[in-house]
């Protein structure tokens, strides 16, 4: 390896916290990280992490290098991403993280024109419906829906909105009835997303303003897709985000229940980490994103 390919190498052997997981982002054995490592540290006369059977931690001299190691790579990599920008040419790996039902809804139907864009490029969707550590996990970008941000040491850009709605079967309405009012919400058999802050609490924005609804929903599930397929068989009333509402609505599957009421609308976000930026590769993906939430 380069001496740049050695930094590179360490810093994500640090970021990772493992050999094994470092060599596998990297496409390399153990064994050839191991052995560059200690070369590395050889040169430089000292030790740089401490490593016993369970655990890895960096010495002083290891955490000087990975600072002054890192702003280097990110200068270079800053220059690289200039040129390619300038060039128009997108290249290298994009390791992206989205909740399952919106990268199945949405991320999978852009997929196909972003990649024939982008030839060149290698990517690894990853998709999880609760939040990651993007550092550990050596993502470039996130999709994470939210009503708002945590202050944190991400950056954070927001893409779009999220409208959430009420819905049902016409075949479980015409069994159960019509809710009238959101007071009427509580008699009825609900499906509950069970990762939504809106569990077990509907707030819902309507033409006479703001109300609340407490709700103790029998049955719980944590993917949206599940939670509209139970919806469609009829098992009762359900919230769902417009990306995944819109073609079962549009097939009459599904229903609006209350169509003047719904819970408040939260922002889509790019969420990327400080150092590593907002590079060409992380730009091209999002302007696709951004075209398919906005066709």
């Amino acid at each position: 390896m380069d001496k740049l390919s050695v930094m590179h190498a360490f810093r994500r052997i640090v970021e990772r916290g493992s050999f094994a997981r470092a060599a596998e982002d990297l496409g390399v054995s153990p064994a050839l990280l191991s052995r560059e490592i200690k070369l590395l540290e050889e040169g430089l006369g000292t030790s740089l992490l401490t490593r016993t059977t369970r655990s890895m931690s960096l010495t002083d001299a290891g955490r000087l290098y990975y600072d002054e190691a890192s702003g280097i790579l990110d200068a270079v990599s800053q220059v690289e991403t200039r040129i390619r920008e300038g060039s128009g040419v997108v290249r290298g790996h994009l390791k992206v993280n989205a909740s399952s039902s919106f990268g199945q809804t949405i991320i999978a139907a852009m997929l196909p024109s972003f990649l024939g864009a982008y030839p060149d490029l290698r990517l690894t969707l990853s998709m999880d419906d609760r939040v990651v550590d993007m550092v550990e996990g050596g993502f470039d970008v996130s999709i994470r829906i939210r009503a708002a941000m945590p202050d944190s040491a991400l950056v954070a850009r927001k893409i779009g909105t999220m409208r959430q709605r009420i819905f049902a079967a016409p075949a479980y309405l015409a069994r159960a009835g019509v809710p009238q009012t959101p007071e009427d919400i509580a008699g009825h058999r609900v499906i509950g997303f069970l990762l939504a802050d809106h569990l077990t609490s509907w707030v819902l924005n309507g033409p006479s303003g703001s109300t609340s609804v407490d709700l103790d929903p029998p049955v719980r599930v944590g993917n949206s897709l599940v939670l509209r397929d139970l919806l469609i068989a009829g098992q009762g009333i359900g919230t769902l985000p417009d990306f995944v509402s819109k073609q079962p609505e549009a097939r009459k599957e599904l229903v609006r229940v209350l169509p003047d009421w719904e819970l408040p609308a939260p922002d889509i976000f790019a969420v990327a980490t400080s150092r590593l930026g907002m590079d060409a590769r992380v730009t091209a993906f999002l302007d696709h994103l951004r075209a398919a939430l906005d066709p």
